[in-house]
């Protein structure tokens, strides 16, 4: 849980408690780095032979002596993470009953926090023709024809295509196909209530009306969505949550 009682301020050399993501179950302590750093600061710290990132979560632990600890890294280029999301992150964990670190990771996997975005090597048909065509060359060619040109990572042309990933090599080399660093992970686009979903059946369209009057009086209620595997539940679901984004606000 959140340490309510620990300073903003940690000076450096002071022992504090960082948050990993590691599959540890508690907060780990370390002393503060040179220059200290801040509550909720994203870190890098040592733990065993590996650098991890983590957040300062609070006061230490006191459990381990202090001449024992090690410092932390550095302090990351990132803006600390707030008092009302780090609350937030601890009352979900106890809600339902997931980890902290295992809620800690789901807040900061993408992208990773100490490097860079992750990229993934995608490969696009050129102009330039090959050098010498056989059969297997061209159901490669094929492949990038259906798919309109859309840029394929080497193992999906190979498998679509039914060739070796040896032959899919063969055509970068030659130039037939051009390789390219792309971000593994796209943004997602901006949610818009407003946009238009599936045609809902009747028995839906009436769930889905009553979950969304509920939302937009804004009282507390609680709605047992009843139905069967396949029927549809997570469009009605959808639809009360589009209402909820329309007011301005938020859903989980």
């Amino acid at each position: 849980m959140q340490d309510t009682q620990a300073p903003e301020f940690f000076d450096e050399g002071t022992p504090c408690g960082v948050l990993t993501a590691e599959p540890l179950g508690r907060v780990l302590d370390y002393l503060a780095p040179e220059g200290g750093a801040w509550i909720g600061a994203f870190v890098e710290v040592p733990l065993g032979p590996r650098r991890v990132v983590g957040v300062i979560w609070g006061a230490a632990e006191g459990s381990f002596p202090i001449a024992k600890l090690r410092s932390i890294i550095r302090v990351l280029d990132a803006v600390p993470m707030g008092a009302e999301l780090r609350a937030f992150l601890a009352r979900v964990a106890e809600y339902t009953l997931t980890p902290l670190p295992a809620m800690l990771r789901l807040a900061t996997r993408v992208p990773d926090l100490g490097s860079g975005p992750a990229t993934r090597k995608l490969l696009f048909r050129s102009d330039t023709p090959p050098t010498r065509m056989t059969e297997a060359r061209e159901k490669v060619l094929a492949v990038f024809d259906g798919f309109g040109g859309a840029g394929l990572t080497p193992g999906e042309v190979a498998q679509a295509a039914g060739v070796s990933s040896g032959v899919v090599r063969a055509l970068v080399k030659s130039g037939a196909l051009l390789e390219r660093e792309a971000l593994r992970d796209q943004p997602y686009p901006r949610l818009d209530p407003a946009r238009e979903g599936p045609n809902l059946t009747p028995d839906q369209a009436r769930a889905a009306a009553v979950l969304a009057t509920g939302v937009q009086s804004g009282a507390y209620g609680t709605t047992l969505l009843k139905g069967v595997t396949g029927s549809g539940k997570t469009e009605v679901y959808l639809e009360a949550i589009a209402a909820c984004l329309a007011q301005g606000r938020q859903a989980l």
